[in-house]
């Protein structure tokens, strides 16, 4: 194993250099990634906006409603699942 004290100076020096340099390159492409990627999902937003269907608005209400009434039935049926798990753990 090499100590960085057995390393010569100028070679310590040049790879610390080149560490910073591929850390600063690392850096600078994700920031540039990720803002190409925040402008691209905006604008694929503002698109599907555009072009999606303004009707489906009230249907989405009356779907919202039923669902409702069938989760209140599963909420009982959860509910009884849970009593005779519990029940048959004191057993």
């Amino acid at each position: 194993m090499v100590f960085l004290a057995q390393i010569p100076k100028e070679q310590l020096i040049h790879q610390l250099k080149g560490g910073l340099i591929l850390m600063i390159l690392g850096l600078t492409m994700v920031f540039i990634f990720l803002t190409l990627l925040i402008f691209l999902i905006k604008g694929t937003s503002a698109l599907a906006q555009k072009f999606a269907p303004a009707g489906k608005a009230p249907l989405a209400a009356g779907h919202a409603a039923a669902q409702t009434v069938a989760s209140s039935s599963n909420d009982a049926e959860v509910a009884a699942a849970i009593v005779a798990a519990f029940a048959k753990s004191k057993e």
